[in-house]
């Protein structure tokens, strides 16, 4: 019999590239017959594009490059992703219920849900 479990394998990068901190969505269209793709989880707008898949990790890793060296030369802070903060909506009840099992555990609401993260993720 098959599980209907998915692997963690299936989560690995696979439609996502990575490089220097960065992430890239990987897409394909198929009117235009190309695979696109842009930094994700930064504001400024940075795409590349390839004509076939095995030279596109090519055109992320040089969309990177380029970004860097641009900001370098006007002397601004490249963007990073994921800065280690992201805002989160729960439910009233959800949020009291954290914050007086974080209060219960002697830590801070931010540590109760970090420790939660990495529990959930470990077994992921």
């Amino acid at each position: 019999m098959k599980s209907n479990k998915l692997s963690r394998k299936a989560f690995e990068v696979t439609n996502a590239l990575s490089y220097k901190g960065y992430v890239g969505s990987v897409n394909f269209s198929s009117e235009d017959e190309v695979f696109w793709g842009k930094l994700e989880h930064i504001h400024d707008l940075i795409t590349f594009e390839s004509d076939n898949s095995r030279e596109l990790r090519q055109a992320f890793e040089t969309a990177v490059d380029d970004y860097l060296a641009y900001c370098s030369k006007n002397k601004l802070i490249p963007e990073k992703p994921f800065k280690g903060s992201f805002n989160i909506r729960l439910s009233p009840d959800l949020h009291k219920q954290a914050w007086l099992k974080a209060m219960q555990d002697g830590v801070s609401l931010n540590k109760f849900i970090e420790t939660t993260l990495l529990k959930e993720l470990r077994t992921a």
